[in-house]
């Protein structure tokens, strides 16, 4: 008897609302398909730059791959289709690729967050606990392998759910709940907390302490000769990872707020101007797809030089030697830095224990600065 009502509510209020002028249409096409073209590409370009280089192959970057992987995949998979059937109310894919299409986001989001979780606990061992030991290689992936495998199982109810239905004018895809009005409220709250709210009290504490530790006092255990290029190094690596979780949190709040209000207030769905603020909700919070790469090439030194390389046939694009040892130095295991570090007054470079700065070349050769990274 629900589900014959809002297939009802569906028919009589939301066919008409969707038709919109094309001028509108071709503004929200051009929206979305620049947020397509730039997630995907940056997005590839950043698990090149990775999977490529070995000195790039640390702890923090095989986050920032499932990071970068899960951004990709969602943009491939859901930004279009999001677009067209939030613009047209018309489901033109099939059953199995509606249950893939509500079922993948939450899955994407939940790797990608839990992803930025991860790398603020690491830095946060890293740098306050920097004598307790420390996830190698395989430990990170099998941490990766749990993120993906807790994300499904949360978004697997969508999954079970989804279901299309034939209207008299058109096919939609949806989530049949069995008490449609309490369930997709509540899970919507359930997401809210533990893929938005959960980690990023998680991160803002890590980094807090950690921020404290950096610009307020000494790391501690670090007493090295090479202090201040260690620690601008480390204020890097943390400055970045802070700015791309403020993002995340701005593009995803409007889509948080707008599902609770929405579902705590059943008549704003009848607005006609209601399916304009979806759209704009569902561009920002798509949009976090391709911000991460444009940040990693800002404020990292090692992924700009990454960027480099895979736009240099640009006639405007040139890589230096510079470059090159930017991403193909041998980093020297840290047992080892401190000895090398004394074998020559000639040899002045920075050794970072910070992972994803590796081991620097003397200026005299023509390495990278320690304010580089």
């Amino acid at each position: 008897m629900a589900e014959s009502q809002i297939s009802s509510n569906i028919t009589r209020n939301v066919t008409n609302r969707f038709v919109q002028p094309p001028w509108r249409v071709a503004v929200w096409s051009v929206a979305y398909s620049s947020v397509l073209a730039v997630a995907l590409f940056g997005n590839l370009v950043v698990i090149w730059i990775i999977l490529a280089h070995k000195r790039m192959r640390t702890v923090t970057n095989y986050f920032l791959l499932n990071l970068a992987f899960s951004d990709a995949s969602m943009a491939a998979f859901n930004t279009l289709i999001n677009f067209i059937y939030a613009t047209h109310g018309e489901w033109y894919f099939g059953e199995a690729y509606c249950r893939f299409h509500n079922f993948f986001p939450v899955t994407a989001v939940f790797a990608s967050i839990y992803s930025m979780t991860a790398i603020a606990v690491d830095r946060y061992m890293a740098i306050i606990h920097p004598l307790k030991p420390r996830l190698s290689a395989t430990p990170t992936k099998v941490v990766i392998a749990c993120i993906w495998v807790l994300a499904v199982v949360l978004a697997f109810p969508l999954c079970f759910y989804s279901t299309t239905r034939n209207l008299p004018r058109r096919t939609v895809c949806y989530v049949a709940w069995p008490h449609p009005a309490k369930d997709s409220f509540m899970y919507h709250i359930i997401v809210t907390v533990l893929v938005y709210m959960l980690p990023l009290v998680v991160m803002g504490i890590t980094y807090t302490i950690v921020g404290v530790t950096l610009w307020g006092g000494e790391i501690p255990g670090d007493s090295s000769d090479n202090y201040q290029g260690q620690l601008r190094a480390k204020r890097k690596v943390v400055k970045m990872m802070i700015v791309v979780v403020v993002t995340f949190a701005l593009c995803w709040l409007p889509y948080h707020v707008y599902f609770i209000v929405t579902g705590m207030n059943k008549q704003l769905n009848k607005l006609k101007s209601i399916q304009q603020v979806y759209l704009s909700v569902l561009w920002l919070a798509m949009s976090s797809t391709m911000y991460n790469p444009i940040i990693y090439c800002c404020l990292n030194s090692r992924f700009r030089t990454g960027f480099k390389r895979a736009f240099r046939w640009c006639p405007f694009i040139h890589v230096s030697s510079y470059d090159e040892l930017e991403l193909h130095a041998t980093r020297l295991h840290p047992r080892n830095q401190s000895s090398m570090c004394t074998l020559s007054r000639v040899d002045t470079s920075v050794h970072s224990n910070d992972p994803n700065q590796g081991t620097r070349k003397s200026a005299k050769r023509q390495a990278p600065s320690p304010e580089r990274g």
